[in-house]
């Protein structure tokens, strides 16, 4: 008797299908996820883009690389300039919904407009406080000085930014539709353009058919520029041109993207439903 009680007592401590009961659950919440599907390919893919060009840049020129450390370090802080800006707007958004605000938020006058215009704002502040003490400590540590790049830098870090706040325009626009399970878009639809826009290589480093792509896109043009300054001591007008007019383009249609969902959630009662 003893010995059965003891199997019975051991069932109860573990059950196989209390397991594949919750496994079942998320399974179900991750087939029902599309950005939670998308993130699991998404990260180990981007890698292998990324490496995979700088690799075969790197092996065709390697001479460059050791004239490259400045180039590298300035390029990282830009790039940190294009992230940064695109979480100031979308992580500024996401924690009114983490906080259960937005409904309250929109209780008031509050316009959608003004909401856009707040979390612009927020994003340069942040990715000017993030930015700045790396910039700085470039120097003692690499011997970088990113401000060498002068007057072009301002360039530089204002096209970024725009870029980076329509990225994050979309990806807010994408979690007030979908709700928190597309936040992980925050980090995902950034890295996307990381592989080609050119941020530590050429974009002749990339196969042909994929370099109108990369010319579509306002951050390949800033760092073909940055390049040129450091490398050739030249601004390219037609780079900083190019990165304007798509960046302008690009941010009307994201801010008008951004409205559309709201007004589409707004519609559907979304906004008082969103939360943690």
């Amino acid at each position: 008797m003893s010995g059965a009680s003891d199997i019975i007592a051991a069932r109860e401590m573990f059950s196989w299908r209390r397991v594949a009961a919750l496994l079942l659950r998320h399974l179900y919440v991750l087939r029902r996820s599309w950005p939670r599907l998308l993130e699991l390919a998404y990260w180990p893919t981007m890698q292998m883009m990324l490496w995979g060009f700088i690799t075969t840049f790197f092996l065709d020129h390697s001479t460059w690389v050791a004239q490259a450390s400045a180039v590298l370090i300035s390029a990282v802080l830009l790039w940190d300039v294009l992230f940064r800006s695109n979480l100031g707007v979308a992580l500024s958004f996401i924690e009114e919904i983490w906080s259960r605000n937005l409904g309250q938020l929109f209780v008031s006058p509050l316009r959608p407009c003004e909401l856009v215009s707040s979390l612009l704002i927020m994003s340069f502040i942040r990715t000017t406080i993030s930015v700045t003490p790396a910039a700085f400590l470039a120097l003692p540590f690499f011997d970088v000085w990113v401000f060498q790049l002068g007057p072009p830098l301002i360039a530089f870090f204002a096209n970024l930014l725009i870029m980076g706040w329509s990225v994050g325009l979309i990806v807010s626009a994408m979690v007030l539709r979908y709700g928190l399970g597309a936040e992980s878009l925050c980090w995902l639809g950034i890295f996307l353009v990381g592989p080609i826009s050119g941020i530590y290589y050429p974009i002749a480093t990339l196969p042909g058919w994929l370099r109108p792509v990369a010319w579509a896109l306002p951050s390949a043009h800033v760092f073909e520029g940055m390049r040129g300054v450091l490398f050739e001591q030249v601004f390219r007008v037609d780079l900083f041109a190019a990165a304007v007019a798509l960046n302008l383009v690009y941010l009307a249609l994201s801010w008008a993207f951004f409205l559309f969902m709201f007004h589409t959630a707004r519609e559907k009662g979304l906004l008082l439903q969103q939360g943690e």
